[in-house]
């Protein structure tokens, strides 16, 4: 008896874009650039960003081939006032990329609760590379990418307390 599998494996990633904060004048290109790589089905519902004045935010899901998440990451970043981040998602783990117009961008390879894995060899260059503590430090932070979650937080924090609003009233 043959086994049955599925005929497609790249449907099984799963993927989110969240644009914390990008000016009004580059959202239609901006979907552009989306619509190019995830299908013209897909429509952003941007709404203003109180934090920064004249900027906007959405949030995206998609399922789709591997590799979506790097190419979407690619795409926004050659916009220097974005700040976003994507993840990917597989059965065994996925790629999250963290980016702001300060710091660049960050690439992490992620395990399947969606926190940063760090490698040995990773480990081995810091230590390799580092003497003192706060290199060492420094050089783990730069890895897990702590500089950017801390200049994420703050917007994720404005979604959370959009919801306590809303379920208050």
């Amino acid at each position: 008896m043959q086994r049955l599998t599925s005929s497609s494996k790249a449907l099984a990633i799963r993927g989110q874009l969240i644009i914390h904060s990008a000016p009004s004048a580059l959202r239609q290109h901006i979907d552009w650039a989306i619509q190019e790589l995830l299908g013209a089905t897909v429509q952003c519902h941007w709404t203003p960003q109180p934090l920064k004045a004249g900027t906007y935010k959405c949030r995206i899901s998609w399922r789709d081939r591997q590799g979506v998440a790097a190419q979407l990451a690619s795409s926004l970043r050659s916009w220097h006032y974005i700040t976003f981040e994507v993840q990917e998602d597989t059965n065994t783990g996925g790629e999250l990329f963290r980016c702001t117009p300060e710091l660049g961008i960050h690439r992490a390879v992620t395990d399947l609760s969606g926190a940063v894995v760090v490698t040995e060899d990773q480990i081995e260059n810091i230590l390799r590379n580092n003497h003192d503590e706060d290199s060492i430090r420094a050089g783990v932070s730069l890895i897990i990418g702590s500089d950017w979650e801390y200049q994420l937080e703050r917007f994720r924090g404005v979604n959370h307390q959009e919801i306590s609003t809303l379920r208050a009233i």
